[in-house]
């Protein structure tokens, strides 16, 4: 059964924080909120993570997995930003954006697009999130919950919490999430291609 954590959403309690860490370290699978949807996610070298995740949504090898950074400086670890992209992303984070752009060496390969050999990243306004990726000091491996057939996703913990308890370890509840998903900015041939309309405005990556 998946525990279940209620988060204060403006003052996350710092020792519900500690306990969440210490399960996603166990190698824990997680569904926390995010500023667009509730998300599924665990540690980067957590392959039975990975493989839960694939599992829960029917995801092929195909699908790019999200690292879902604590800020500007941890992203640039894990992805190759050249000069003239660097300012648009830089003022779009943190908020609704995902990006797709070229790994670094730094991102395990099972991550990776199979052929592209690029990974999405993006830096959450939510501050439960946020508090959760400062404490771990490295990105969860991420991806939307969204469950295969359904049209719309889950947006109470409670709900979540009742569907998967026997998918995840761990539910972060820290009140009602939202049903926009994050616009996706493919940059890895350096000129930006819109994949998907969210959230956030696509306006300021186009010609």
């Amino acid at each position: 059964m998946a525990k279940y954590f209620d988060v204060h959403p403006d003052n996350p309690q710092a020792r519900i924080i500690h306990q969440v860490v210490d399960l996603i370290r166990a190698d824990g699978l997680i569904a926390y909120p995010t500023d667009s949807r509730f998300a599924l996610g665990c540690r980067m070298g957590n392959k039975d993570g990975l493989d839960r995740i694939r599992a829960i949504r029917h995801l092929d090898d195909k699908h790019h997995f999200t690292l879902m950074c604590y800020d500007f400086a941890q992203l640039g670890q894990f992805v190759q930003i050249n000069n003239a992209l660097f300012r648009a992303i830089k003022s779009s984070t943190p908020g609704p954006y995902t990006f797709i752009l070229p790994a670094t060496k730094e991102v395990p390969r099972r991550l990776l697009h199979p052929k592209k050999k690029t990974v999405g990243v993006r830096i959450t306004a939510h501050t439960t999130a946020q508090a959760i990726l400062a404490e771990l000091g490295e990105p969860l491996v991420s991806s939307t919950l969204q469950l295969p057939g359904e049209a719309e996703p889950m947006t109470q913990g409670w709900e979540i919490k009742e569907t998967l308890d026997h998918s995840v370890d761990a539910v972060i509840d820290s009140g009602e999430c939202g049903t926009d998903l994050t616009t996706v900015i493919d940059l890895s041939e350096g000129v930006p291609e819109v994949l998907r309309v969210g959230a956030g405005d696509p306006a300021r990556f186009s010609d």
